[in-house]
């Protein structure tokens, strides 16, 4: 089983989407999560690291520019979603990711203050 580490940028830009009220707080995250094909389409626009900050966890090992090193998104490429939060923090626990967890949950709870 891989291990992951926080991505701290990531948790950065979720706060800051967050802020600034770019979220979806009911979505059929099947649905919304970003396909094998969204991701060749934003990678073909932005960086690495602009694609990295979509994704709570690094994989500890992988090459860095590569899809394998990033794990956990929360987003479309464009807001974060809170059924793709929940999902993070689901699969986190399922497979016992606990700063991943935390993260996730910690964002949850920042979400839904926000929120209303």
């Amino acid at each position: 089983m891989a291990s992951y580490t926080v991505n701290d940028k990531a948790v950065a830009k979720a706060k800051q989407l967050i802020e600034g009220r770019q979220y979806v707080l009911d979505s059929d995250w099947g649905d919304a999560q970003p396909s094998a094909a969204d991701e060749n389409r934003y990678l073909e626009r932005h960086s690495w690291d602009d694609y990295g900050e979509w994704h709570l966890g690094l994989t500890v090992g992988a090459n860095d520019e590569t899809k394998a090193r990033h794990g956990f998104v929360f987003g479309d490429f464009r807001r974060i979603h809170r059924t793709g939060l929940i999902a993070c923090h689901y699969r986190a626990a399922e497979w016992r990711h606990k700063e991943i967890e935390i993260a996730a949950h910690d964002l949850l709870q920042l979400l839904d203050a926000k929120a209303g």
